[in-house]
């Protein structure tokens, strides 16, 4: 809607909620740790976290002022 074509969503944005389409997404993988201290292990892949540009800026803005 924003460069005013009629694509179907694929995702959705997981801050706002905002239906998104895949050329407008951001991708975070999260690390996942598995154990309890002092045997906590990172898991090889993490969890896939999809967010719109928006929120991806404001949020990368915000964590690390």
């Amino acid at each position: 809607m924003e460069e005013e074509n009629d694509t179907e969503a694929t995702c959705v944005c997981i801050v706002c909620g905002k239906g998104l389409c895949t050329s407008h997404i951001k991708e975070l993988e999260l690390p996942v740790s598995v154990g309890q201290p002092p045997n906590v292990k990172r898991l090889p892949k993490g969890l896939p976290r999809i967010m719109c540009h928006y929120c991806f800026d404001q949020t990368i803005e915000d964590g690390f002022d």
